[in-house]
């Protein structure tokens, strides 16, 4: 693939990201041990009841959403381009005693490596800016789906991303439309802004229409899009937290996350 050497720079920087990631207070490693979820309550509830069901969880960074399925009941197989990260989630899956799987593949190549068929596949905050297509993904998603199946996404809204961050204030700099990528060098990270690391990374915008349009052409029916003024976390600069703990713009000018929800019918 002529993306193969953007994909392993960015494979590298999640590889360094795990252990800081992991020792975060973003991440929480030792509540989550205890039983705690990292899943949104919000989230829980667009799933249902996803006891003995099969699911796949794309771009499951060191599994710990994948973790939270599988204690609901779901029989959780998760996907990551970063061994490390993989390598940590499969630690944890034992350290719990649970029976998810994980495995390591870039998401795109995720149907060479994983040949089962799920009831639910889903992908949530920062997944689909390391894709330079989404045609190549929605098809995976369709073909990794059982009939009647459905595909879930969360995910930062795309004006967010039209920014850049490494400045103070940030700067609307890349366009909503923009097809060539964005590459960023910075020190730190979004769990732990103080860590020394440098993060290196390419990443490519994606529009609301380019999202829908790619599901839609798959063939997946997609059942509603839905935006929110609001983010679980607060990654974004100038964010403050609301009445219901999450994280808004104090002018509430754009919305900070949408939600899709896309079924296969047949």
């Amino acid at each position: 693939m002529r993306f193969n050497e953007k994909f392993e720079t960015n494979r590298n920087t999640w590889n360094t990201k795990v252990a800081i990631h992991a020792a975060s207070e973003f991440y929480d490693l030792e509540s989550f041990k205890k039983g705690k979820t990292s899943l949104q309550q919000y989230e829980i509830d667009t799933l249902g009841s996803i006891s003995g069901k099969k699911l796949l969880h794309l771009q499951c960074h060191f599994g710990q959403d994948t973790l939270s399925l599988a204690r609901l009941g779901a029989k959780c197989t998760g996907v990551d381009i970063s061994d490390e990260g993989i390598k940590l989630a499969k630690q944890l899956n034992a350290e719990l005693k649970l029976d998810a799987n994980f495995v390591c593949c870039n998401v795109l190549n995720t149907s060479e490596y994983v040949s089962e068929k799920f009831d639910i596949v889903f992908t949530s905050y920062g997944t689909i800016g390391w894709l330079p297509d989404l045609k190549p993904w929605s098809r995976m998603i369709y073909k990794r789906l059982k009939p009647g199946g459905f595909f879930y996404i969360v995910e930062f809204h795309p004006i967010a991303w039209m920014f850049d961050y490494t400045v103070s204030p940030p700067e609307m700099k890349y366009g909503y439309h923009q097809k060539e990528a964005i590459y960023e060098e910075y020190e730190g990270t979004y769990a732990d802004k103080d860590s020394k690391m440098i993060s290196k990374e390419y990443g490519w915008n994606h529009s609301l229409g380019e999202v829908i349009t790619s599901l839609s052409e798959a063939g997946l029916h997609v059942e509603y899009l839905k935006e929110y003024d609001a983010s679980p976390y607060d990654i974004f600069p100038g964010l403050v937290k609301n009445s219901e703990g999450m994280f808004e713009m104090p002018n509430k000018m754009y919305p900070l996350i949408f939600e899709i929800k896309a079924i296969k019918k047949t």
